[in-house]
């Protein structure tokens, strides 16, 4: 008799455990949150934040090589499995690399990405690969003359992305990109952009 009591106990306390009474025991649910332990941190769903590092590389056919700081914004979505997470990510970059050799000077004052990601999370760390589009602006000067060309290539890198609270996170990411060569006027040749680049980064998660 005294087994049936305590089943049914425990069968009313289970029916009358609601999303908010679940919230006084730490797991309220979370938008997004799919088919994860209630503990782990998630990662699933939208963000949008903003970065900033520094960028080296080397134009083709020029013994330049621009350098500089650069700082942007990024926006993209995760979608999560357990412990894998997959998604998109898409960013804007503003440079300062440039360099001057001889008459010529080249910089890149711009580029962009869009890129896939996917990466294994253990808890609030998430370690991820990243590989995509990218497209910007290459510029030469000499003599007072200027072109700008801009141009698609690709891009590839990795990085690590830690959960400092509920909706924010930071992360250190590294990028080769490479911009493909485009025909200049005032040189003469076809040249591109090939850089590496290192940021640090926070995100605001929906």
């Amino acid at each position: 008799m005294k087994r049936l009591v305590l089943r049914g106990l425990v069968l009313l306390a289970a029916g009358g455990m609601t999303p908010a009474k679940a919230a006084d025991f730490g797991y309220a649910p979370r938008a997004y949150t799919v088919n994860q332990p209630l503990d782990c941190y998630s990662w699933a769903g939208p963000y949008i934040g903003g970065n900033l590092g520094y960028n080296w590389g080397d134009v083709s056919n020029n013994p330049t090589k621009p350098s500089g700081f650069a700082g942007g914004v990024q926006a993209g979505y995760n979608f999560q499995n357990g412990p894998w997470v997959f998604g998109v990510e898409g960013d804007l970059q503003v440079t300062g690399a440039d360099d001057t050799f001889a008459p010529w000077k080249f910089s890149n004052p711009w580029f962009g990405t869009v890129r896939g990601r996917g990466g294994y999370t253990f808890s609030n760390v998430l370690l991820y690969a990243t590989a995509g589009l990218a497209f910007g602006e290459l510029r030469a000067e000499t003599f007072g003359l200027s072109e700008s060309q801009s141009s698609v290539g690709w891009t590839i890198g990795f990085g690590a992305e830690v959960g400092i609270a509920p909706n924010w996170s930071a992360k250190l990411e590294y990028l080769y990109v490479d911009l493909t060569s485009s025909p200049f006027g005032i040189t003469g040749v076809s040249n591109g952009y090939r850089s590496d680049m290192f940021r640090a980064g926070v995100n605001y998660h929906f």
